[in-house]
């Protein structure tokens, strides 16, 4: 697992409070306040992606304002990127107000105060998020044009900013599973896509080094993956079409960023995981073997079984019996 976790649940109540807001002192201080601070309620998991801080929360509705004097005092000279998926914020930030909910993000920088609150109050629904603290000085754009984006909200859900959504989601879920040697590659994926993103925000794309360009495409390939498992026409050629390069360019950066894993390896694998998550479930528990082959996109099931066998060292069958005993 990559990361610390904190439960106001594993807290006495009448400490949690006070102990939530130690825990965002670690990354800023800010005072904050909730109309539910006398039984309040917040889980946390912070992942140190190298230079790069990815922080999940879950919190009831509360108020965080960082003044000017708490800028003099202590200034990491960081950017803060918040994706909401749950809730409804309101932000003062850099002579700007917005107002954000579910799957919008805005960006802070702690140069400057700011003022953020939910919307909702008294009400004792949660707000959630994911959030991403790094350095100014690693995103490759200048600041004077990076500040037309502060406390403003963003779109996250079309192109590159999907790409990004979608990845901070997916760091969240994943975490349990992540190791300590996953963090520096994944803290550079998640400046790539900030980068790109926020040069295509910006119209300053060409001032974007070459290989975050590259690692952004990369993603962008991951995803459509993902996405098209199912799809029996799933292949580099109908993958490189889908993004307007070659074949050859499609392999070539596949390979640079997943040295000894091809295109079709990642399909291939991919489709064998979703097939063995099948397998394993009990609802589709007599669903023919075959027809989960075809679900995940294996024409033939002869070459399914072949396939399954030499990743897992047993036979579809028995990676179902095994997983589903037969009920006496």
């Amino acid at each position: 697992m990559i990361g610390t976790v904190f439960r106001t649940a594993d807290i006495p109540a009448e400490h949690r409070f006070d102990s939530w807001w130690e825990v965002i002192g670690q990354t800023r201080s800010s005072d904050i306040a909730s109309a539910h601070a006398a039984d309040f309620w917040a889980e946390y998991r912070l992942m140190e992606l190298g230079p790069v801080a990815v922080w999940s929360a879950s919190f009831l509705p509360s108020r965080y304002r960082r003044n000017t004097r708490m800028v003099r005092q202590s200034d990491p000279e960081t950017y803060h990127l918040t994706l909401l998926l749950e809730g409804r914020l309101a932000l003062d930030h850099a002579g700007r107000t917005d107002t954000f909910g579910p799957r919008d993000l805005h960006l802070a920088e702690s140069s400057q105060p700011y003022d953020l609150r939910s919307t909702d109050d008294r009400e004792r629904r949660p707000v959630k998020g994911v959030a991403v603290d790094f350095p100014k000085a690693l995103l490759p754009l200048p600041p004077h044009r990076v500040r037309e984006l502060l406390g403003r909200r963003l779109p996250g859900r079309d192109g590159v900013g999907a790409l990004l959504t979608d990845f901070l989601v997916g760091l969240d879920r994943q975490a349990d599973t992540l190791t300590p040697s996953d963090a520096p590659r994944l803290g550079t994926v998640v400046l790539d896509l900030l980068s790109a993103w926020f040069g295509r925000l910006l119209d300053a794309e060409t001032a974007l080094p070459q290989e975050t360009r590259r690692v952004v495409t990369v993603e962008g390939v991951r995803t459509f993956i993902r996405r098209h498992l199912h799809d029996r026409e799933l292949s580099p050629p109908m993958i490189a079409a889908a993004h307007h390069i070659s074949v050859s360019y499609l392999h070539r950066i596949f390979q640079q960023e997943s040295p000894g894993e091809t295109v079709a390896a990642c399909i291939r694998g991919q489709r064998l995981a979703g097939a063995c998550r099948d397998l394993a479930d009990p609802s589709l528990r007599t669903t023919p073997i075959h027809a989960v082959a075809a679900r995940w996109g294996f024409v033939h099931a002869s070459d399914f079984t072949r396939a399954f066998r030499t990743a897992y060292g047993v036979s579809p069958k028995e990676y179902r019996g095994e997983a589903l005993p037969e009920r006496g």
